[in-house]
This record gives C-alpha cells, sequence and structure tokens, in this order.
C-alpha cells in the first residue's frame, strides 16, 4: 500500500451545505431561510421567546443565592502533595508552604488560600501551612508523622 492508495471508507466523510450559492444548488437565494420575517434576517436574538407567552426561565421560580462575597479556595488532594513529594517537585524537609506548592507547580494560583483534602495515600513525615483542610487531612497528615497547620486567614472567616 502507498500513501496515494489511501482513502476513507465510502460514506464517512460529507462535504458540508455551501448555502447561497446559486439556484443550481437547491440552496440559492433565500439560503434555506424561507421568506422574509425576523428568523430569515442576521442577528436573531429571540431563543426563549414564546409568542408572548411568560417563558419558561421565567415561569419557573428562583432558588438559592450566590454569597458575592464568598470565598474562593485553591483545592489541592494530599495524594498529589504526595506523587510531587515522590517526583522531588517539592522538598518534604522544609515546611510545605502555598508559596512552595506554587512554585512547584502544584497550584496555578492562591486566590483566597490553598485548601488541602484527604483524598489519595500520605506517607511523608512533611509539616504543611495552608489556608484551610479538612478534617481527615489534618488526620492524615498526623498520622503519617507530619503536621499541617492552618493559618489565621481561614479564621478571619
Amino acid at each position: 500500500m502507498k500513501l496515494h492508495e489511501l482513502h476513507d471508507n465510502a460514506g464517512a466523510t460529507k462535504s458540508r451545505k455551501r448555502i447561497g450559492r446559486g439556484p443550481g444548488s437547491g440552496t440559492g437565494k433565500m439560503g434555506g431561510r424561507g421568506i422574509k420575517g425576523q428568523k430569515s434576517r442576521s442577528g436573531v436574538s429571540i431563543g426563549g421567546y414564546e409568542g408572548g407567552q411568560m417563558p419558561l426561565y421565567q415561569r419557573l421560580p428562583k432558588r438559592g443565592f450566590n454569597k458575592p462575597n464568598r470565598k474562593a479556595y485553591a483545592v489541592i488532594n494530599l495524594g498529589l502533595i504526595q506523587k510531587f513529594i515522590d517526583d522531588k517537585k517539592i522538598d518534604a524537609s522544609a515546611a510545605i508552604t502555598e508559596d512552595a506548592l506554587i512554585a512547584s507547580g502544584l497550584v496555578r494560583r492562591k486566590l483566597d488560600g490553598i485548601r488541602v483534602l484527604a483524598k489519595g495515600e500520605f506517607t511523608a513525615k512533611a509539616s504543611i501551612e495552608v489556608t484551610g483542610a479538612s478534617k481527615s487531612a489534618i488526620d492524615a497528615v498526623e498520622k503519617a508523622g507530619g503536621s499541617l497547620t492552618v493559618t489565621k486567614a481561614a479564621a478571619a472567616e
């Protein structure tokens, strides 16, 4: 078999419909849009319009509340920290701070702080200092012989 002999299966590819390319194409003149009216023109924005009836998105009740000043944390799991320690991207002998996590590339940006969750295995004897942590994450680090300190920024909530 040679490169020029390669071809796709029959019916596998289909050329796109070329709209508005003359009467011979079958979709010339009006381009499949019918005659006149708002929908035949460009820039139509009547997605939720129901002919004057109250639209569905307005009929349904509003639920919940979005706190405008809520804290957004960068979330990481213990398993990922362990993986970075194993790959020598984080030095476990020194204290693992939020800046060290960013420098290693584990976290992109701090946001309102970094919060550690307990997903994954953690075996390194390391001291971690972060803004927030779950109880199970703190237990897992202490069980491995390390310490996980939550800084004051979380207490200010």
